[in-house]
């Protein structure tokens, strides 16, 4: 079966994890967050939304303080979520 998002997919992977500063933490967070806003480490994501599905380097998930699905990105490590979009 052809996945025709699989190109589009490993062009931002690429982008994502090639942008990583930094293994600490905090500083890669930070540098996220004046990028993207609002940041979420594996933890944070599982209070604030159930996810439906991975393809790196997306997930979608519901958000669940108001129900509302969309999708964000991530990096691999360290691993964030970020860049929240509705649908």
């Amino acid at each position: 079966m052809e996945d025709p998002t699989e190109q589009l997919r490993k062009e931002e992977l690429l982008k994502i994890n090639t942008e990583v500063q930094s293994d600490d933490e905090l500083e890669e967070r930070n540098r996220l967050q004046s990028k993207y806003g609002k940041v979420w480490n594996s933890q944070e994501l599982a209070q604030d939304f159930k996810v439906l599905g991975f393809m790196a380097p997306f997930v979608v998930a519901i958000r669940k303080s108001d129900g509302k699905k969309g999708s964000l990105e991530f990096q691999h490590h360290p691993r964030f979520y970020f860049s929240w979009k509705e649908d």
